[in-house]
């Protein structure tokens, strides 16, 4: 019965997602094609001083990029260490230093990591003016740089990519936030609180005082989920019944992650004017993320022990209102995802299980990746891909018309190679550092031996992902995790978003080539398998060690 319940969440969710793909993405491609402004867009142009016409270098697009990102840091930020000033603080003093720049820099670099009790640290008005406001700007810098790369693939000889302002603007007005509000009546519909309401003090059966929050959670939620952000209202983030009530709304967020990811391929096929590529995008996609579901759903399912065959499966950490199918299904979205939302606790999986999520944030986040970076994300992919088929016939490799070159194929590797070195680096410099090694062992891991080191690797894995989901059993609100893992989150975002804007600049000045007889299709099913290949081997040769030492160890 469990499986048959698997195999048709899948279904459902596929059939759901095919008219995402179909419709949403022709949609986001005229949204970025169109050459006529809202009326609301020019005026916000004309505020800012912005000629909506004027094209970008990818040089001028970076610097747009960066300042936009880096005043919206330091507005988060701000908002965090006066938070005693503000309306609707609900009492609650001002940020500390280390974790007001550790918040700030998750939700600007769409991490949205919480080293933090939500409902116990944070007033509505930084809840709402600084981190749901970044849920927007975040997913739509990511969008914006998913939408240049295209461009210089669709582009003949051209020396721009175009305009970050116009690109960022029609992504939150046209895309997102009609979405995002559509989104919030359906949650709010499924029981998903929005109101004002202070704590309220309650008296339990039991005679004991408790305090219940409110607060205006479902207009969070909504783009919480679409723009694959995933910092929680409330601590217990998904699992929360305030949050996420029941079963449908759990499966309704789930589709909310996927929609605008899944569909991106399509908006790629149609820019590049040929369909079949965004097809054999989407194929890779899907099969990775179809596997990695199914994998971990087994391992839940055959959960060794007496409790786990008593329950039905490993239960520990997992809501009785969502099971285990709904769990997997749940997590394998959000950390196939940039989400990093969680509705149950990856820490309390079995240890194989638990090696899923991270496998997942670990094969970069494409399958199909947050909303525009696992776009841009597996065009990279494509780009290795090409070049080793390449190899293999003995010639200039090409991809949609670009000849991938010495420029070209250094910037992808160096984009592939900054991920594992932070997440690596990260974690070694936490058990070496002899005082860092102690304040990590005897305060942040709550489990000492394997699992604590799955615990820390999981951590920087989700933060130079920019993933955000936790496994539950790490205290990250020390110095050394909250400003170690900021680093990390920041570099984790913006170098692979340089690499990708000086690739964009490259291929963009190129002229296309005619396909000849050696060049490679890349909308068949041997490119989907190349593709799938160089995802799969290069996580596998960079983390197989790493991963001996945590999960692999305690699950074998």
């Amino acid at each position: 019965m469990e499986w048959f319940s698997a195999v048709a969440s899948l279904v459902a969710l596929g059939v759901i997602l095919a008219f995402c793909y179909r419709y949403l993405g022709d949609y986001m491609a005229w949204t970025y094609v169109s050459e006529k402004d809202w009326r609301a867009e020019r005026g916000f142009y004309r505020l800012i001083g912005v000629d909506s016409k004027a094209e970008q270098t990818w040089q001028s697009y970076l610097r747009a990029m960066l300042i936009f990102s880096v005043v919206g840091l330091l507005i988060v930020y701000l908002l965090q260490r006066v938070q005693h000033w503000l309306p609707y603080s609900l009492g609650m003093a001002g940020v500390p230093q280390a974790l007001a720049f550790n918040t700030a820099a998750s939700f600007t670099t769409n991490t949205n990591w919480q080293s933090y009790s939500p409902e116990q640290t944070l007033g509505y008005s930084v809840q709402l003016g600084g981190l749901a406001i970044q849920n927007f700007m975040s997913a739509a810098v990511g969008m914006a740089v998913a939408i240049a790369l295209v461009r210089a693939f669709a582009g003949r000889k051209q020396a721009t990519i175009g305009n970050f302002w116009v690109d960022v603007t029609r992504s939150t007005t046209r895309i997102l936030l009609p979405i995002a509000i559509i989104a919030a009546v359906v949650l709010m519909a499924g029981g998903v609180i929005q109101n004002f309401h202070a704590f309220s003090h309650l008296t339990t059966l039991a005679g004991n005082a408790q305090q219940i929050p409110g607060g205006p959670v479902a207009s969070q939620e909504a783009i919480k989920e679409l723009g694959t952000n995933g910092g929680g209202f409330f601590n217990a983030n998904s699992a929360h019944p305030y949050e996420n009530p029941s079963a449908w709304t759990s499966f309704f967020q789930i589709v909310l992650m996927l929609c605008i990811p899944f569909a991106l391929p399509r908006t790629f096929g149609r820019m590049v004017g040929d369909n079949r590529q965004g097809y054999a995008i989407l194929t890779a996609m899907a099969i990775i993320f179809a596997a990695s579901y199914l994998t971990l759903t087994a391992l839940q399912l055959g959960g060794h022990g007496t409790a786990p065959q008593l329950a039905g499966g490993a239960m520990e950490g997992i809501e009785q209102r969502f099971g285990i199918v709904n769990s997997s299904l749940f997590t394998t979205t959000s950390t196939t995802t940039s989400t990093g939302a969680v509705n149950a606790m990856h820490d309390s999986y079995t240890p194989l299980g638990g090696m899923m999520p991270m496998l997942n944030m670990m094969l970069g986040e494409v399958t199909p990746g947050g909303v525009g970076t696992g776009l841009y994300g597996m065009l990279v992919d494509a780009v290795i891909a090409v070049f080793v088929a390449g190899l293999l016939v003995g010639r200039t490799p090409e991809y949609l018309g670009k000849k991938i070159g010495p420029r070209e194929i250094k910037l992808a590797s160096l984009y592939i190679l900054v991920t594992p070195t932070l997440v690596l680096a990260g974690t070694a410099l936490s058990f070496s550092i002899p005082g860092v090694r102690t304040n990590v062992a005897d305060t942040s891991i709550l489990n000492p031996g394997v699992h604590g080191m799955s615990e820390v690797l999981y951590a920087f894995t989700s933060g130079a992902n920019n993933n955000g989901s936790a496994f539950g059993g790490l205290t990250a609100n020390t110095y050394w995790m909250n400003t170690a893992l900021g680093v990390v989150m920041i570099l984790g975002r913006f170098v692979p978003i340089v690499l990708v804007l000086a690739l964009a600049g490259s291929l963009a000045a190129q002229n296309k080539v005619p396909a000849t007889a050696g060049t490679l299709p890349t909308h068949r099913p041997m490119f989907i398998g190349l593709l799938i290949g160089v995802v799969l081997i290069v996580t596998a040769l960079t983390y197989f060690p790493v991963l001996t030492l945590g999960p692999l160890a305690e699950g074998l």
